[in-house]
């Protein structure tokens, strides 16, 4: 993001032209093969920033909301699965944390293209002009380490202690704890089957959105199956997104106010949460 622009005035020209047209995605991959072309193109230029368009900048703001989204439902699941699988209802609530950090790193101008060009774009505006600059992918840029740094090292979020490095060599940690379920052996812990239950859902998503937290509980792998961790941290970032966007567009943007309440999830989710204390005022910088 450039730095003449404060995260709130690069997120209202990012959305700026999805007041103008139909609330719908665009079609599915659209910002990544824009993307992949523009990379052509400044690689056939000798150069490593390009111009682009306004509409391909509006991109990460429709692709920032549906990896929002994405957690929306995941954490959903996670929620569904409490009782049934604690080792998919750890999964699925790792992966609604992972898709709404990559939602903000949307948000901040950031994407990875790794299946053909190995490089990361970023989005900076300034005095009007839209421009991609693209970096070389570093061997140590996995999508599930890079997203989450780029949020933890930008002004807006690096003093908030809900959006963290995700070191993965660290017991407490979001992604070391969900490796235990997905790669540690000898892990157990299978409860008798039971079906998923709606009346058990909303339960316990009135409970998570009722808990008052005296700290952030980031998952640690030392006290796997962290279920409860791994939900209240997802639940917090996806109501802090939420939150964000509501502040800066303030119910004036079309797409937004579409998207900010899927329809799917009405019934169950009011994102609210029970404001921690000890982060009111973080000094984020906008």
């Amino acid at each position: 993001m450039s730095t003449d622009l404060t995260f709130h005035q690069h997120i209202e020209i990012v959305f700026q032209p999805l007041n103008k047209k139909k609330a719908s995605l665009p079609a599915q991959g659209a910002l990544a093969t824009a993307l992949r072309s523009l990379v052509d193109k400044a690689a056939q230029a000798g150069t490593d920033t390009i111009a682009t368009s306004p509409q391909v900048t509006s991109w990460f703001g429709t692709a920032a909301v549906e990896m929002w989204t994405r957690g929306v439902h995941s954490f959903l699941i996670s929620a569904a699965l409490t009782q049934v699988s604690p080792i998919w209802a750890s999964t699925s609530g790792y992966y609604a944390s992972h898709y709404v950090m990559r939602g903000f790193a949307h948000l901040l101008g950031f994407f990875q293209l790794y299946r053909q060009k190995k490089c990361i774009v970023q989005i900076k505006i300034s005095d009007g002009k839209h421009l991609c600059q693209i970096t070389k992918k570093n061997a140590g840029d996995r999508e599930h380490k890079f997203y989450w740094k780029t949020v933890k090292q930008h002004p807006s979020f690096e003093n908030d202690p809900f959006f963290t490095n995700n070191v993965e060599d660290n017991d407490e940690s979001d992604a070391a704890h969900r490796n235990i379920a997905s790669y540690s052996d000898h892990i157990g812990k299978f409860p008798s089957f039971r079906p998923l239950d709606e009346k058990h859902l909303k339960e316990r998503l009135e409970k998570l959105a009722g808990i008052e937290l005296s700290s952030v509980p980031i998952p640690n792998r030392e006290r796997y199956p962290d279920v409860e961790a791994v939900q209240l941290v997802a639940y917090h970032r996806i109501v802090k997104f939420r939150g964000i966007l509501d502040e800066v567009l303030g119910g004036k943007n079309r797409f937004w106010n579409v998207h900010r309440n899927p329809a799917w999830c009405a019934d169950f989710v009011n994102f609210q949460v029970v404001e921690p204390t000890f982060i009111s005022s973080y000094g984020a910088q906008r």
